[in-house]
């Protein structure tokens, strides 16, 4: 872990929000394991070095079950953008997004003083303070507990179960887009964390829904070579269509899935690959370009596309335009898709 270069980000930062008055947390929306417990773990620091206490706030829901789970049973402190005044905090703190990205709640028209994050650093983000990006890094979580350690600031297994799950999710268990940083990180919570709790966040129940979007997902897929795209079109959780793509991935000869949702408002995007050689981040900004907002990872990525039409009709047209340009991104021949699922007669 980079902790000389943590230690001394952290002790510029934190002597500068010193009695600077209300200090507002946020989180993406729809937030993730990762963007909860860097919340958290920002919230403690900021306790125990400054005497400040700080509001987390997301937007859009904690959806997905194991979210769900975590934030019941590890007791995150988290409030929704529609129950707070952003206007009213002295000092504005971003984790795991940035300005910019279009997966955050926070106002455009406020000033933004502190961002902490591991996806590619924004343009926005140069009218911020302070910013530690490391777009290396496996998780935002890796960075907050070093931030932690370099103090010396003491937790307890609540918050360590939370770091240490998040960086699991993220990374896939040191699977996916991680570096030595995130391993160890990963090695020093593994001993700290809660063994109980940590199986049901990662056992939670779910309700009957969850499974009919296991059916859409199948029903709805169409296999390109070794592209994999589906439509669930309505979701009542956003965070159902990372699940799905994530799910669909294990496919024999498939390399890329391409999904996508409508929540009734917005449509969001989810791209999985396992290939070295294609970056998912790099390529949904290019198979998105003037349709709406996208960024992600190596092996992961996302995107969102704000104020869509409904209509399943419009829905359908959209993931063939959206298909269309992922083949011609990825300099593939075009070909009839096939579905997943041949239909009955």
């Amino acid at each position: 872990m980079q902790l000389e270069r943590s230690r001394e980000f952290s002790l510029q930062f934190l002597d500068w929000v010193r009695g600077k008055g209300r200090v507002l947390i946020v989180a993406h929306d729809n937030p993730d394991p990762d963007s909860l417990a860097a919340a958290a773990a920002l919230k403690h620091l900021l306790l125990k070095t400054t005497g400040q206490e700080a509001t987390i706030a997301y937007g859009g829901m904690i959806g997905r079950g194991e979210n769900r789970a975590m934030a019941q049973e590890l007791e995150i402190d988290a409030v929704h953008f529609s129950g707070i005044d952003p206007g009213q905090f002295q000092v504005v703190c971003m984790v795991d997004t940035q300005p910019g990205t279009g997966n955050n709640s926070f106002p455009d028209n406020l000033p933004v003083h502190l961002v902490i994050d591991h996806h590619p650093l924004r343009d926005a983000c140069q009218t911020c303070r302070w910013v530690d990006v490391r777009e290396d890094y496996g998780a935002s979580a890796t960075i907050l507990l070093e931030y932690l350690l370099a103090h010396d600031v003491s937790f307890g297994t609540r918050l360590a179960t939370i770091l240490f799950y998040a960086i699991k999710s993220e990374t896939q268990d040191l699977g996916r887009d991680w570096v030595r940083a995130d391993r160890e990180a990963y090695l020093y919570l593994l001993p700290l964390a809660n063994n109980r709790i940590l199986y049901r966040v990662t056992h939670p129940k779910v309700p009957r829904d969850y499974f009919f979007s296991y059916s859409r997902a199948i029903e709805n897929s169409r296999i390109y070579g070794d592209v994999l795209a589906f439509n669930l079109y309505r979701v009542d959780n956003p965070d159902i269509v990372a699940e799905m793509a994530d799910f669909l991935l294990r496919m024999e000869g498939v390399s890329l899935v391409l999904g996508m949702g409508h929540d009734g408002e917005d449509v969001y995007l989810s791209l999985r690959t396992g290939q070295p050689d294609i970056n998912a981040g790099e390529l949904i900004r290019t198979v998105m370009a003037d349709l709406g907002t996208a960024g992600g990872h190596h092996n992961t990525a996302g995107g969102q596309i704000r104020s869509h039409s409904a209509s399943q009709t419009t829905l359908r047209r959209l993931e063939r335009r959206l298909t269309r340009r992922l083949l011609d991104a990825l300099e593939r021949k075009p070909v009839r898709g096939r579905r997943l699922l041949p239909q009955d007669d």
